[in-house]
């Protein structure tokens, strides 16, 4: 496929930080994508929660998931963009690779417990893993990624952990955080899918746990219009017994009106900004793959719905509670005894220099666990059954 001339061309990649000769027939970001596929941080995905604990229900969203949901996403939109879907995918694909088991409350108590030892962000563990903590290459740590997926992965970043990159990578992917530049249009793309996808799937799994109900999110304008719209088209759907149907059929309408969203308010912003290149593109100062104003308060409403209705329910609440308190528990315990991680991890921690270097290698070691493996440790160590 004949690329954009704003898209990131494979031909034309920055590179790895370990040189290595071109694939006969692959490009490099395909090479990417394999890579991440398979990664053993990316099959624990199976295993990590979004919004509903693992044991709580074999159709709920994980992380893999939810990661191939925005992966398809992202090729959606990409492909009448004439962006690099290959890029796009590697990047949809590993942006969850570093969170930590338990969704965000996992995450919060682990930077909680880092705190004055460099706190923890997920979107800076994701990178860690694929430059460093997967072990599958002689020759060096990680996976060797090109810099334009490993810079989509980096979306965020504190100004401290920007600088500290800097330091160790001149110029390399947190640069962007200290100038202010931007990432590549599939670095952006794949920011929004991401966006996209939680919302639509968190609707879906919200009304399935009975969290929430299709009466409460009439509220929201635009499940209500594209839930009429499904009701008026489809009048058999009213009937008790297609109530999944509707469900689905009025996201399946919410999902393509954001792509079409997109793409066409995209298309607008990369013609007012005249880019022509994917590195006009960085430097350009302004985020060009966004949804219309509108569509971006309509999504904006349906997040804050879920954030309120669904994320901060008093029965998700009691969960992520028992949730922070197991990763609390486990880190403190490997801090004060790290011969119970995996050998691995427990020479790491022998070796480290500093508290705050020990301290990283525990947080390496819970960040990379599983619901069910986290839970399971917590037991063993605790006697403490606190997730059933």
């Amino acid at each position: 496929m004949l690329l954009s001339p704003w898209a990131c061309q494979p031909q034309e990649t920055r590179g790895r930080r370990y040189f290595e000769a071109a694939a006969p027939t692959r490009t490099e970001h395909q090479r990417d994508r394999d890579r991440i596929v398979h990664s053993s941080a990316f099959r624990r995905l199976v295993y990590k929660t979004q919004v509903f604990v693992n044991h709580e229900g074999d159709l709920f969203r994980t992380r893999l998931t939810h990661s191939l949901e925005v992966a398809q996403l992202g090729r959606s939109i990409a492909r009448p963009l004439a962006l690099n879907e290959d890029l796009v995918e590697a990047i949809c694909l590993a942006h969850d690779l570093g969170h930590t088991p338990f969704g965000h409350a996992g995450q919060d108590e682990l930077n909680a417990c880092m705190q004055g030892l460099g706190g923890f962000e997920h979107n800076l563990q994701s990178l860690r893993v694929v430059d460093a903590l997967e072990e599958r290459y002689p020759q060096y740590d990680g996976i060797n990624l090109t810099f334009e997926t490993r810079e989509g992965i980096l979306k965020h970043c504190s100004r401290a952990n920007a600088l500290k990159l800097e330091a160790q990578e001149p110029g390399g992917v947190a640069a962007r955080f200290l100038s202010g530049q931007q990432t590549s249009l599939e670095g952006q793309l794949a920011n929004l899918a991401d966006a996209i996808a939680y919302n639509a799937h968190d609707v879906d799994d919200g009304v399935r746990s009975g969290l929430i109900s299709v009466e409460q999110l009439q509220a929201v304008p635009l499940f209500a219009h594209f839930h009429a719209q499904a009701l008026m088209e489809y009048p058999q759907l009213a009937q008790p017994e297609a109530d999944r149907r509707l469900l689905y059929e009025t996201i399946r309408r919410m999902l393509s009106a954001q792509v079409y969203d997109v793409i066409g308010t995209t298309r607008q912003r990369i013609e007012q900004a005249g880019v022509q290149s994917a590195d006009e593109v960085r430097a350009c100062g302004q985020r060009l793959v966004s949804f219309s104003p509108d569509m971006q308060a309509q999504s904006q409403a349906l997040k804050h719905f879920l954030f309120h209705q669904l994320y901060r329910h008093v029965q998700v609440m009691q969960t992520m509670d028992a949730a922070r308190q197991v990763v609390r528990e486990l880190f403190d315990a490997y801090l004060q005894q790290p011969s119970m991680m995996k050998p691995r991890y427990a020479l790491r921690a022998q070796q480290a220099g500093s508290a705050a270097a020990q301290a990283r290698v525990v947080a390496d070691f819970v960040a990379g666990m599983t619901d069910r493996y986290a839970a399971k440790e917590h037991e063993r160590i605790t006697g403490q059954r606190l997730l059933a």
